[in-house]
């Protein structure tokens, strides 16, 4: 069978190998392929892997010959779902791989900005060495508040590293989780977001990307936040207005942020949007790596595998995200 798998500068050297050694033909594609050159190479393809290419309704509709589509990570905002369950196609990711790695990096960010760990590092590179002045103060993490934005898997594994290694007080922002749910993991629960931010010494956003969360802090939430305040987003960059983020640090309305995810990727520091956050000492920039370790990779080649044998042997599809979108296509589809 044909197998296309997109954004091949993410090599995943195990599932590329087991599918051409079980006999498939398959076919890499760059990342930021057009709409219409993917379609040409997908028109007869069996199965479509996918981490960042938009997979439209368009694309969808010309692959005919079209099994399913499994997405070699977690979010699945790039995929047209309707227009899968309308062709009566699986969608898949796999959302377990990386919850307990992404969180660590999300962690490692705060850390380091809280240590005040780049500014420093800086300042060795430059000057050699660094004198105990008040702007190289950092803060603690023990005693102090962490806002959580989204409670899912990533979310409680953050706030356990928070709460349990490092004695943080933990709060969570989470519409669609129970109460009772996040004190299992001595977690309170906020009803309003802009309290929680107002609360926080540490904010770190972990919510999925949809209708609800697009743009869910602005700049009106920002300014909610404590100046003394961190943000980490290691979830999706458009949760955040990042027009307003950029205002938000260059006015020094927060004092440190942490990002792995941007709405346009990759990022660039010459004509990118967000160019003016380098070179900023409070300020870290990752390319999207908090999940790339060795451990996680490993779960996600494997898992990505399973997935592609189910939907090309026809058999039942294991879904294991609690996403909603996913959880609807499952009742609705009748796989082939």
């Amino acid at each position: 069978m044909k197998i296309v798998r997109t954004d091949r500068a993410l090599q995943t050297p195990v599932i590329d190998a087991n599918l051409k050694k079980a006999g498939h033909e398959l076919v890499l594609l760059p990342d930021g392929i057009s709409e219409d050159e993917l379609i040409e190479h997908i028109s007869d393809a069996d199965l479509i892997l996918m981490c960042y290419t938009p997979i439209t309704r368009r694309v969808i509709e010309a692959a005919k010959k079209l099994k399913g589509i499994v997405k070699y990570g977690v979010g699945i905002d790039a995929i047209d779902i309707a227009a899968a369950i309308d062709n009566g196609l699986p969608v898949v990711n796999i959302p377990e791989y990386a919850e307990e790695t992404v969180a660590e990096g999300a962690f490692a960010m705060l850390i380091a900005l809280a240590k005040k760990l780049p500014a420093i590092q800086n300042q060795m590179e430059n000057n050699g060495w660094a004198w105990p002045e008040p702007k190289w103060l950092g803060s603690d993490i023990a005693g102090k508040t962490l806002g959580i934005v989204g409670f899912g898997k990533i979310g409680k594994s953050m706030a356990r590293i928070a709460s349990h290694g490092f004695r943080a007080r933990v709060i969570a922002f989470s519409p669609h989780t129970d109460s009772q749910e996040m004190k299992k993991f001595g977690v309170t629960k906020y009803n309003s977001l802009n309290q929680l931010l107002s609360d926080s010494d540490f904010v770190s956003i972990h919510s999925v990307l949809n209708s609800e969360t697009e743009k869910l802090i602005g700049e009106e939430e920002l300014r909610h936040m404590k100046s003394s305040a961190i943000l980490i987003n290691s979830a999706r960059g458009a949760i955040v207005d990042e027009k307003a983020l950029i205002k938000a640090i260059k006015e020094n309305w927060i004092s440190g942020l942490g990002l792995d995810v941007f709405s346009q990727e990759p990022l660039n520091s010459k004509t990118h949007p967000m160019k003016e956050l380098y070179g900023r000492p409070n300020v870290i920039l990752m390319p999207h790596l908090t999940f790339y370790t060795v451990g996680a990779m490993d779960r996600l080649e494997t898992e990505t595998l399973d997935r592609c044998y189910e939907i090309l042997e026809g058999k039942k599809v294991l879904v294991k995200s609690l996403d909603p979108r996913l959880l609807k296509q499952s009742k609705s589809l009748i796989l082939h």
